[in-house]
């Protein structure tokens, strides 16, 4: 049986797992566009919108420090596709591990499949978030503009 294959990307960095974790909670510092509500709290909703593009909410569903965030999308409206709504029930993961003297970040968006219409484009946005300002933010704790 083949699995989904959600869209997942990872990356190493000197900083401690708390860092990483600490940072990663630090939505505004590296997730470019409008950010309303508590982005750090087990339990808190938080909503992000890029205007006439991009509307989703968030709630957090995990957050073990050091180790593990997962928000839950709540809602989403994404004005670039036909199906508006696919992130709607999908979950964005963030596993933090140490690995040798480093941390590893994995960041997977479950329910972001290749047969989705926005994975190319989600996907691409992602990795310059992830990969880009996140993690900069990360390795010089300075908060990171918009990649686009």
């Amino acid at each position: 049986m083949k699995t989904q294959e959600n869209y997942t990307t990872s990356f190493t960095v000197e900083q401690t797992p708390q860092e990483v974790f600490d940072a990663i909670g630090n939505v505004r510092g590296w997730w470019s566009g409008e950010i309303a509500g508590n982005t750090a709290e087990l339990g808190a909703e938080f909503t992000y919108r890029v205007p006439n593009m991009h509307y989703s909410k968030q709630k957090i569903t995990e957050s073990v420090p050091g180790k593990k965030i997962v928000w839950h999308v709540l809602d989403a409206d994404l004005t670039f596709i036909k199906d508006k709504s696919e992130w709607k029930g999908t979950d964005i993961v963030f596993e933090i591990a140490q690995k040798d003297r480093k941390t590893e970040v994995r960041f997977t968006h479950r329910g972001l499949v290749p047969a989705h219409e926005c994975y190319d484009k989600c996907s691409n946005a992602w990795g310059a978030l992830v990969n880009g300002n996140l993690r900069r933010l990360i390795a010089t704790g300075q908060v990171q503009p918009s990649p686009w």
